[in-house]
């Protein structure tokens, strides 16, 4: 009966509003840990003179663990409810970061990309789990502003890693010793520790539990795939984390070129926290906007400025060029929460599906960075940033027609 009561009014019930309050912790930590692998690029690069192509296998191995992981972990999450899926998370993430201890002392290249794709595997049931409990912490209208709120302290965490991260890995003005990667043990160690007590908090937790989505068919029979604004939504999923990562990976790279801004790793290591921070006031703005606007319409006006931005940094130099592209953080800032929440949109039953199919689409932030790293290595660096900016056609796209429900629904 409370359960029942929970359900009939979440907007108002103690339970989820706490519910939310611990999940931001989620996305406050997982969005740390993602945007320290930025700060590994350029680190890693210059440890084990890599080219662009080898260091972009950083985020390749990071994030192909979403394409690997998300469906298991979508069936996991089914199996043992939301908060369990949480836990268990948590648990695996722990693990990765642990990994790394053994990763440094070895000084193996390969080493550090197993730990980083357990640690995204953590991540990934992190994801499939908090995403869709947020949805569903409340009226189906109002679920992309929520979601959009709590991602804001996911960008909360990829804005104070930057510091975190060029403080305790590189060494103002100094070089990076080649073949010594040291340095990420300590930061590495301290994040293990850290997921392991909210692992422990949220074993201990009594939060409210879900086993229905509002707003959608309720008949079980098809699949999520049935949906074209989901299928489309996943495409855009990929074409947005793509873009962010890849922009995100090569702004150190980028700031150091003679031709931008001409900084030591360790400087330009701190100008990400625009970036990303960026996204963080964009988050909490949205949040606000979309209570009377549209999210497809803020969707799509974000995914033109930002494909405006880059293209100012491929073709123009100097502090323009630099700040056009910190800008693009901005703009990313409604984008994933936005295109998650329109996806989902009456799902019903299918909703976990769905989910495991979105994030299974940020794989999106292997194959983009990979393939610019490609680029930079072929035409260089500026000009690779065409390929992000492709990427926001594909997002505005969606956002004006593709995010428009169309689904085979028996009966409808």
């Amino acid at each position: 009966m409370q359960q029942s009561a929970q359900e009939q009014s979440p907007s108002t019930n103690q339970p989820y509003r706490f519910a939310l309050v611990a999940l931001t912790s989620l996305f406050f930590m997982w969005g740390f840990i993602t945007c320290l692998n930025d700060i590994l690029i350029p680190y890693l690069k210059g440890a084990f003179e890599l080219n662009y192509t080898q260091a972009m296998l950083v985020q390749f191995c990071f994030f192909i663990a979403y394409f690997m992981v998300s469906l298991p972990a979508g069936k996991l999450v089914g199996q043992i409810g939301y908060q369990r899926g949480i836990v268990v998370g948590l648990v695996v993430a722990c693990v990765g970061c642990l990994l790394f201890y053994p990763a440094a002392s070895a000084g193996i290249y390969a080493l550090f990309l197993i730990a980083l794709f357990v640690l995204a595997s953590g991540i990934t049931i992190l994801q499939v789990a908090a995403n869709p409990y947020v949805s569903a912490l409340g009226p189906a209208e109002t679920a992309p502003s929520r979601l959009t709120m709590t991602q804001a302290f996911n960008s909360f965490g990829t804005t104070v890693a930057p510091f975190f991260g060029s403080i305790l890995i590189f060494t103002e003005g100094a070089e990076v010793i080649k073949g010594d990667a040291s340095a990420t043990q300590g930061p590495y160690l301290m994040l293990a520790g850290a997921l392991l007590i909210l692992a422990g908090i949220f074993a201990k937790l009594t939060l409210p539990r879900i086993t229905s989505q509002t707003g959608g068919d309720t008949d079980a029979k098809g699949s999520a795939w049935q949906y074209s604004h989901l299928t489309l939504g996943a495409l855009g999923i990929f074409m947005y984390v793509g873009a962010e990562v890849a922009i995100g990976s090569t702004i150190v790279n980028f700031f150091t070129l003679d031709s931008i801004a001409s900084m030591h790793e360790g400087e330009a290591a701190k100008y990400l926290t625009y970036y990303w921070g960026g996204a963080m006031v964009g988050r909490f703005i949205g949040a606000a906007v979309m209570q009377k606007i549209s999210g497809r319409t803020v969707l799509a006006f974000n995914a033109m400025s930002a494909f405006a931005l880059v293209f100012i940094a491929v073709f123009f130099d100097g502090m323009l060029a630099m700040w056009a592209i910190l800008l693009v953080g901005l703009c990313n800032s409604v984008m994933f929460p936005t295109i998650f929440s329109l996806a989902l949109h009456g799902l019903g039953k299918h909703t976990a599906q769905g989910s495991g199919i979105l994030c299974l689409a940020i794989v999106g932030g292997a194959i983009v960075p990979l393939l610019q790293g490609m680029l930079a290595d072929s035409i260089g660096l500026q000009w690779s940033f065409l390929l992000p900016a492709l990427c926001y056609v594909y997002i505005a796209f969606y956002g004006i027609k593709g995010a428009i429900p169309h689904a085979i629904e028996s009966g409808k």
